[in-house]
C-alpha cells in the first residue's frame, strides 16, 4: 500500500489494516476476537479504577479553583433518569419521621402545632430544595451542595459542612439497620434483633455495589410503595372523619375541640419543630445525584417542583387527618417502641376498628427505614469521594471505579454500618443516643448554607455583570426564598436550643442539652481546626473572585441565553392552565 493512499484513511482504518492479516488471494481478515470475559473477571475488573486523564492541575492553583475543576471531573456514573430523580423527591424523605415521629409531636403539642411546625419548615424546605434546584442545574458537580460551600461561601465552611454531611449519612445507616429490625418485633418479639441487622446489612450493601443504578432504582421502589401507602391513608382518612369506617359516627373536628388543638403551649409548638426537620431530612439528597443524572438540566427542574406536592399531600393533608382521627391524649401515643404501636397512623386505623391494615403499615415502617438506610450509603459515599477530589479528605477517597462506584467511601459505611450489632450489648441504648446526637442538628446547617450558597451566587453573577439569563432553571422563591430559608433555619436552630436547654415537663439535664447540641461544637471546630491547618483567614470569598463557569455542562453561554429566550416564548404561548401545571409539575 502506498503512503499516499495509507495517509487518506482515518486513523482507526490505518490501525485496523496494521492489526489484519492478508491471505494468499489478497483479501483481509479481521483481526482475532478478545477473549471473551468470565463473568468473575467481568466483576473484578469492575473494581479497577477509571482510566481518566490527567486533568493537569496546576500545584499553584487555590484550594477553591482545584475543588471546582477535581469535583467537575469525578468520573461518576450518569445513569439516573428523570423517574429516578422524580421519586426521590417526591418520597425519599417519607420515612419514621412522618410514619412515627409525628405520633411524639402530636402528644407534646398538639393537632394545631403539628400542622403549624410542619407548615413552616416545609415552606423552609421549598424555598431551600429550589435554590439548590437552581445551582445543580447549572453545576451538576460530584458533592454538589457539599462542594458549593468551598465554591461559593469559603473553604473552611466548606470543609466543616462536607464532613459534618458525611458524619451525619456515616452514623444514619447502623441507626436505620437497628431501626428496622426493631419493626420486625411488631411481629415477633422473640428474635434476636441483631439477626434481622446483619440481613438488612447484606441487602443494602448488596444494593450499593450495583452503583447508582442499584440505588435508584431502590429508591424508585422504596419511594413508590411509600407514596401509596400514603396516598391509601389520606383516602381512608377521609372516609374515617366523615363516619364511614366500621365503627361509624361522624368525627370532623371533635378532637380540636376535645381535647383541643393545643397542647403545652407555644413551647409545645417549639418541640415539634425538632421532629418535623428530622421528617423532612434527606430531600437535599436529589440535589447530591444530579451529577449522576443523564439530562440533570430536564430531569432536576421536574424533581424539585415534586417537592411542593409532597410538603402539601403526604405531610400537611395527611398530618391533618391524623390530628382529626387522633386525640392528642390517646394513651397509645406514649408507647414509643419504634413499631407500628406507636404510630399515629395505625393508632387511627385501630381505633377505627379495621383489621389487617396495621401490619400493612408496619411493613411500609420497615420499607421506609431501609431506604433511609439506603440513602446513606449513597449520601455519605458520594460526598466523601467529592471531599477526596477537592483535597479535603485523604486522596484515596476519590477512587472511582468503572462502574462508577466511590469504592472506599462504600467501604467506609460498611464498616460503620457494622455499629448496628451494639444491639446486642447492654449499653445499647447510651451508644445510639450518642450516635444521634452527632448528627441531630446538622440538617439544619445543611439547608441553611444552601441558601447562603444560593445567594452568593447570585451575588457572583451580578458582580461579573451577568444575569438569570443565561440560567437554564431559576428558584421559583428567588433569592428572597433563599434569605427566607436562612433566616428560617436559623429561627428553627434557636428553638431547638431553648427546648434542649429547658425541656417540657422536665429539669434540665445537660446530658440531654448535649446530645441535643453536639452538632454546633463539632461544626465549629472542624471550621476554626481548618482555619488554622490551611492558614486561611479569609470570612467569605468576594464575589468578584468567585468561578461562574467551571463544572457548567451548558459552557456556550449565548447558546444557552438564546434557548432560553426560546423556552420562555413557547412557554407564554401556551394556554393558562398548561403553564400553571407547567410551574407546579
Amino acid at each position: 500500500m502506498s503512503e499516499k493512499s495509507t495517509s487518506r484513511h482515518s486513523p482507526g482504518l490505518v490501525e485496523l489494516e496494521s492489526q489484519a492479516t492478508f491471505t494468499t488471494r489478497g483479501t483481509v481478515e479481521p483481526p482475532p476476537p478478545e477473549p471473551k470475559q468470565t463473568p468473575w473477571k467481568r466483576f473484578v475488573d469492575g473494581f479497577r479504577r477509571f482510566d481518566v486523564e490527567d486533568l493537569g492541575l496546576d500545584p499553584n492553583m487555590s484550594e477553591i479553583e482545584k475543588a471546582a475543576i477535581a469535583t467537575a471531573n469525578l468520573p461518576l456514573c450518569r445513569s439516573l433518569k428523570g423517574r429516578h430523580l422524580q421519586m426521590i423527591a417526591i418520597g425519599g424523605a417519607i420515612g419514621t419521621g412522618l410514619f412515627i415521629g409525628s405520633g411524639t409531636v402530636l402528644q407534646s403539642g398538639g393537632p394545631a402545632s403539628v400542622l403549624i411546625a410542619y407548615s413552616i419548615v416545609g415552606s423552609m424546605i421549598y424555598s431551600t430544595i429550589q435554590a439548590l434546584g437552581e445551582l445543580a442545574v447549572v453545576f451538576p458537580v460530584a458533592g454538589a451542595f457539599v462542594t458549593y460551600n468551598t465554591r461559593f461561601i469559603d473553604p473552611s465552611w466548606g470543609f466543616a459542612m462536607a464532613w459534618n454531611y458525611a458524619m451525619q449519612w456515616l452514623v444514619t445507616m447502623p441507626l436505620e439497620l437497628l431501626a428496622a429490625a426493631i419493626t420486625i418485633q411488631y411481629w415477633d418479639k422473640n428474635s434476636n434483633p441483631a439477626a434481622f441487622c446483619a440481613i438488612f446489612y447484606v441487602l443494602i450493601i448488596f444494593i450499593n455495589l450495583f452503583g447508582v443504578k442499584g440505588y435508584g432504582e431502590a429508591e424508585f421502589v422504596f419511594s413508590l410503595l411509600k407514596v401509596l401507602a400514603v396516598v391509601g391513608f389520606i383516602i381512608l382518612g377521609v372516609i374515617l372523619v366523615c363516619g364511614g369506617g366500621p365503627n361509624g359516627g361522624y368525627i370532623g373536628g371533635k378532637y380540636w375541640r376535645d381535647p383541643g388543638a393545643f397542647n403545652n403551649g407555644f413551647k409545645g409548638t417549639c418541640a415539634v419543630f425538632v421532629t418535623a426537620m428530622f421528617s423532612f431530612g434527606g430531600t437535599e439528597l436529589v440535589g447530591l445525584a444530579a451529577a449522576e443524572s443523564a439530562n440533570p438540566r430536564k430531569s432536576m427542574p421536574k424533581a424539585v417542583k415534586q417537592v411542593f406536592w409532597r410538603i402539601t399531600l403526604f405531610y400537611i393533608v395527611s398530618l391533618t387527618l391524623v390530628g382529626l382521627l387522633v386525640p392528642y391524649t390517646d394513651p397509645q401515643l406514649g408507647n414509643n417502641d419504634g413499631t407500628a404501636r406507636s404510630s399515629p397512623f395505625v393508632i387511627a386505623i385501630n381505633n377505627a376498628g379495621i383489621s389487617g391494615l396495621p401490619s400493612v403499615m408496619n411493613a411500609v415502617i420497615m420499607i421506609s427505614v431501609l431506604s433511609v438506610g439506603n440513602s446513606s450509603v449513597y449520601g455519605s459515599s458520594r460526598t466523601l469521594a467529592a471531599l477526596g477530589a477537592a483535597g479535603q479528605a485523604p486522596k484515596f477517597f476519590s477512587y472511582i471505579d468503572r462502574k462508577g462506584r466511590p469504592v472506599f467511601g462504600l467501604l467506609v459505611q460498611a464498616i460503620f454500618g457494622l455499629i448496628c450489632f451494639t444491639s446486642v450489648s447492654d449499653q445499647e441504648d447510651v451508644a445510639f443516643q450518642w450516635l444521634l446526637a452527632l448528627s441531630g442538628l446538622s440538617y439544619l446547617f445543611t439547608w441553611a448554607s444552601i441558601c447562603l450558597c444560593h445567594i452568593r451566587f447570585r451575588y457572583a453573577l451580578d458582580a461579573h455583570g451577568r444575569g438569570v439569563d443565561e440560567l437554564v432553571y431559576t428558584s421559583q422563591a428567588g433569592i428572597w426564598g433563599s434569605y427566607y430559608g436562612l433566616i428560617m433555619n436559623f429561627v428553627v436552630l434557636a428553638t431547638q436550643i431553648w427546648i434542649a436547654a429547658v425541656p417540657i415537663g422536665a429539669k434540665p439535664n445537660a446530658a440531654i442539652f448535649f446530645q441535643s447540641c453536639l452538632s454546633i461544637p463539632i461544626i465549629l471546630c472542624s471550621y476554626l481546626g481548618h482555619k488554622i491547618w490551611k492558614k486561611n483567614w479569609i470570612l467569605y470569598i468576594r464575589a468578584k473572585d468567585i468561578d461562574v463557569d467551571t463544572g457548567r455542562r451548558d459552557i456556550d453561554i449565548d447558546v444557552v441565553k438564546q434557548e432560553v429566550a426560546e423556552e420562555l416564548a413557547i412557554l407564554k404561548g401556551l394556554p393558562f392552565y398548561r403553564r400553571v401545571y407547567h410551574f407546579f409539575c
